[in-house]
């Protein structure tokens, strides 16, 4: 930070305008705390994100991904994951809030901060009593999915165990682009059919994105 103004340098600038007056790279050279021999902390936060993609693509990235950068080690990376995975367990509720799920944006917001750019993809459903209040969230599948990978009685036996009255089902999507694919609406459908015969209301299946989604429910496939 040698090459910056005192009064222009991240760490001042958090104490005088607080951390919102900081750009993206100023709060990775922060978390960062120090730069290489040949690079200052803001240069090697500038290539971070650049090779990240940005904000939203280093909560995708790996150790391994990270430490690849010049100036970013093991130990670096895993600062940077940490106070990633620190901000998105701030905006994630507690699993007991009993909080009802209305619509399918309250389904999004509900699942967003935790499963919206994981890396690989997640399956999972979020367990609702008859008030569509959340119960609990369970994940089914993790890794690389199709139509054949989830089985809905996986999804059911939890539902049961849990007194589910209904449950709504969610995977993401790595890419960032939650449109359904031809096999996530056949999933859905063999899901809705076996929520049928259990007993147990399916009420939407949600697609996440980085900071999208997508509800089938909305696109007239449930």
């Amino acid at each position: 930070m040698k090459d910056v103004a005192p009064g222009d340098r991240p760490r001042e600038k958090l104490l005088r305008h607080g951390a919102a007056a900081l750009g993206d790279n100023e709060l990775v050279a922060l978390v960062l705390g120090s730069g290489s021999r040949r690079s200052g902390a803001l240069a090697v936060a500038n290539a971070l994100l650049e090779a990240g993609g940005g904000v939203h693509g280093l909560v995708r990235s790996t150790v391994d991904a990270l430490a690849r950068v010049d100036g970013i080690g093991p130990a670096k990376a895993a600062q940077i994951l940490a106070a990633l995975e620190l901000g998105r367990r701030t905006l994630t509720r507690l699993p007991d809030a009993r909080h009802p799920l209305r619509t399918p944006a309250d389904a999004a917001e509900y699942l967003l901060p935790a499963f919206g750019a994981k890396p690989v993809e997640h399956f999972g459903a979020v367990l609702l009593d008859a008030r569509h209040r959340v119960l609990r969230t369970t994940l089914v599948a993790v890794g690389a999915l199709n139509v054949t990978a989830v089985v809905p009685r996986d999804i059911f036996r939890e539902a049961t165990l849990a007194s589910a009255a209904a449950v709504i089902v969610f995977h993401n999507h790595p890419s960032g682009d939650p449109s359904p694919s031809h096999d996530d609406v056949e999933l859905t459908r063999r899901i809705v059919a076996a929520g049928s015969l259990m007993g147990i209301e399916v009420v939407d299946h949600v697609i996440l994105g980085d900071v999208g989604y997508c509800s089938l429910r909305e696109m007239g496939r449930l």
